[in-house]
């Protein structure tokens, strides 16, 4: 399949569309390209993990995008944390703000609700439709791809459409012809604690500027406490009258209203004669701000051509990966199955962080202060790093290198201006602190150390050492004094010491990189504190106490050594043990060599998989006690490499592909974690991932595809190809880089991004041999891989 004129003409335009360009630009690259790439987003399905625990949403979106247009189906319990989930059969409305993938809920701003008949302010009962303004509707009659969503309203008869831009919104209303309707603008609803607590709103404000336009906005405290969002609205047919609501009461003849629990009916009695469209800006800034975005990005009410856009933005970026076959393959369900899977991951890869600054440079600090980028650049939120640190950002170094500076600047940004310091998981300007350790220093010692530039590493390093050295943060004090967190004095010490060691990894680059000595060989060597909580008697990680004994009795199943206590974060000491991402090799030794460590790491993939009572439904995607479903466990199928038996790792991985991941609405075996859990899966299809993101390196598992070709950019392409490779065949036998024997079971990224040929040869039965030797295996520590090329 090729891509049309039209194909290409959409992608190109709508790059040139949000810089501010005419056509020119698209037919230039059009003509440049000569149209050869097969488009890609007709196998991207935005329901895969919108049912089980995945947590994701259908709606309309763009790569990276303030907005994600989508409907709520509910709002109050834990599988709708992005406002979305399959077993409901009534949408309460569409809001312009969502979560993907996340354990917590938030956001859903500024809800619109189209509806027919007698006006209703509440949205009612979701398991009785009909009892408030939300409607009922089957999934045959909705419909969802990159940068569209589409559903029928059955109890108004109303098909309703989303679009959106990078900052706004675009909805299209099909009302029944002849018929009445209204809109219901509601700017209390978001996510709940429970059906009985409402959305914490303290001050909003709305006003009717003209019978086509709204403003207002509000401050939330829900997970992000807080927070500011404004919106602009315009509609593209003057209604006949607004009624403004404050605490539900109507408030005769106002133009504007303020208080806590605000909305707003607009009412068409002429609503069936054509089609209503309503244009939606946002901005964390003032409502204000929100209709520059609005005017700067949606001028008119083109629906067709914001569709287009959209759609052309997430084709150029799902592009960049191509999966090419052949025909006959190409028509393999199994193949087409396997396309939808992978696309669809790479789309949820690419849909966070988002973006939150405005069309002129402006944005909400961490510290609430009004600032201005210069020209050009970009700021950033939605970062849940203690995912994405593992798998979304090493990814986006491959496939979005030229989104890097601006995604990390934003981290330094954000840890120069927080009153919290360095960020652990920002949303939309307020630190939430949810999650363990402070992996934003992962992220940035990885950007350096695979030498991307155009970044504040000066700004960010004395920001970091402050974390590392000097702040009491969560049993840091505790940590540097004894060298590890007491379980009977902090809240999962065990895992907090973990990941504060991998921090220490991460941050020791920076202060080697910054030529501070002594602080990168201190921390170089705290990195090493995981040793202090690994029992060799018991063979794991166990919590310890601050007199310096062992918590008793131990299980490793258990999440702490005294209910409710937790001495794990989301995983208990079987998926803890396996958490050194950094030093593989002197972590083996403390389990008597690399043949114990490998009999190790079988004996979890074997355990019982028996939960006991108390475990969180994150601990999730089981074989034996190795969790899929909780990003701790997500580097541990590649361990085996450094223990010279690398067919385990081929073998395990080429299994957890097939089995954690389906192209269903429940096809993901966990939350989707802005990310995490689908980049795992493209990095692993491919046939890499990154172990330990900081060394600039990629461990090696089992291709899935036959071909693979990656566009890294400036003419470069990296092809992965796997040759007899099947379901059947998943053991390497050999491999070629360049034409030339390549023996070793990592990959530099400074020879990826360079761009080159990486072939496998696959087969039936495993080849121990590959691998086995010490020097192929892959770098960890004291090494220095960055200054090693293939």
């Amino acid at each position: 399949m090729r891509l049309t004129r039209r194909d290409f003409l959409q992608g190109s335009l709508g790059a040139a569309l949000l810089a501010g360009q005419g056509t020119t630009r698209a037919l230039a690259a059009l003509e440049k390209h000569g149209a050869a790439r097969e488009p890609v987003r007709q196998y991207v399905d935005p329901f895969i993990g919108t049912g089980g625990h995945g947590h994701t949403y259908p709606g309309a979106t763009t790569p990276f995008g303030m907005v994600q247009l989508s409907p709520d189906t509910y709002n109050a319990d834990w599988d709708v944390c992005s406002g979305y989930h399959q077993r409901y059969r009534s949408i309460m409305g569409f809001s312009h703000t969502h979560l993907s993938g996340t354990g917590i809920g938030d956001m859903m701003d500024v809800l619109l609700m189209p509806a027919t008949g007698d006006v209703t302010l509440v949205p009612g009962d979701p398991e009785e439709p009909g009892t408030g303004y939300r409607s009922r509707f089957d999934h045959a009659d909705e419909s969802a791809s990159p940068g569209f969503y589409s559903v029928l309203l059955k109890d108004h008869g109303i098909r309703a459409e989303l679009t959106a831009t990078a900052r706004t919104g675009l909805h299209r209303y099909t009302f029944p012809a002849g018929s009445a309707g209204h809109l219901v603008l509601d700017l209390c609803h978001g996510m709940q604690d429970n059906a009985h607590t409402p959305t914490r709103v303290s001050e909003a404000t709305l006003r009717v500027v003209d019978n086509r336009t709204l403003l207002g906005g509000r401050r939330v405290h829900q997970w992000a406490k807080g927070r500011h969002i404004y919106f602009a609205m315009r509609l593209s047919r003057p209604f006949a009258q607004a009624t403004l609501y404050n605490e539900n009461q109507p408030q005769a003849d106002a133009k504007d209203t303020a208080g806590a629990h605000l909305k707003a009916v607009l009412h068409y009695p002429d609503a069936g004669t054509t089609p209503l469209l309503v244009k939606v800006g946002l901005s964390t800034i003032d409502a204000a701000a929100a209709l520059r975005n609005l005017d700067a990005e949606q001028p008119g009410f083109d629906f067709e051509h914001t569709r287009a856009s959209a759609e052309s933005q997430w084709e150029q970026e799902l592009g960049k990966v191509q999966l090419p076959c052949s025909s006959a393959l190409a028509r393999d369900p199994r193949t087409v199955a396997q396309k939808r899977t992978f696309y669809t991951a790479l789309y949820h890869s690419l849909v966070a962080p988002t973006l939150t600054s405005d069309i002129d440079g402006r944005y909400r600090g961490m510290d609430d202060a009004i600032r201005t980028l210069p020209r050009g650049q970009h700021t950033f939120t939605t970062y849940s790093l203690w995912d994405t640190y593992r798998a979304v950002h090493p990814l986006l170094t491959l496939v979005q290198p030229k989104r890097v500076p601006g995604l990390v600047n934003s981290l330094v940004r954000m840890a120069a201006e927080s009153p919290e310091g360095v960020p652990v998981w920002p949303l939309q300007g307020v630190e939430t602190g949810c999650m363990i350790g402070y992996h934003s220093a992962v992220v940035i010692a990885e950007a350096q150390a695979k030498g991307f530039t155009g970044i504040d590493y000066a700004r960010a390093w004395p920001l970091f050492r402050q974390r590392a050295m000097d702040d009491d943060y969560r049993g840091l004090a505790d940590y540097r004094r004894l060298g590890y967190i007491p379980a009977d004095k902090e809240w999962e010490a065990t895992s907090k010491t973990l990941e504060y060691a991998y921090d220490d990894w991460a941050v020791a680059h920076l202060a080697k990189a910054a030529g501070a000595g002594d602080d990168y060989r201190r921390l170089r060597d705290r990195s090493r504190n995981y040793r202090n909580v690994f029992n060799r008697d018991s063979g794991f990680v166990q919590p310890r106490l601050a007199d310096g004994s062992w918590a008793t009795p131990f299980d490793p199943r258990e999440l702490g050594h005294g209910a409710p206590w937790h001495d794990f974060t989301e995983s208990n000491a079987w998926q803890a043990t396996f958490l050194n991402q950094h030093d593989l090799y002197g972590y083996m030794a403390l389990f008597g060599g690399e043949d114990a460590f490998a009999r190790k790491l079988d004996a979890l993939f074997a355990a019982s998989s028996e939960q006991l009572p108390g475990a969180p439904p994150d601990i999730s995607g089981l074989v034996g006690q190795y969790a899929h479903g909780n990003e701790p466990s997500h580097h541990v199928a590649y361990l085996y490499a450094y223990a010279g038996q690398h067919h385990k790792t081929q073998a395990r991985v080429r299994s957890l592909l097939a089995t954690m991941y389906q192209d269903t609405p429940d096809g993901l075996i966990g939350n989707e974690d802005c990310g995490q859990m689908s980049a795992w899966y493209v990095m692993s299809a491919l046939g890499f991932y990154a172990v330990d993101p900081v060394s600039a390196t990629y461990v090696i598992g089992s291709p899935l595809f036959d071909r693979a070709e990656i566009d890294l950019g400036g003419g470069r392409t990296l092809t992965i190809e796997a040759v007899n490779n099947g379901p059947d065949t998943p053991y390497i036998q050999s491999a070629t880089w360049n034409g030339k024997p390549y023996t070793r079971t990592w990959l530099a990224h400074a020879d990826l991004a360079a761009g080159g040929h990486l072939v496998f040869h696959m087969g039936a039965a495993p080849n121990p041999r590959y691998g086995a030797d010490r020097a192929d295996r892959p770098p960890s520590f004291a090494m220095d891989a960055r200054q090693e090329t293939a």
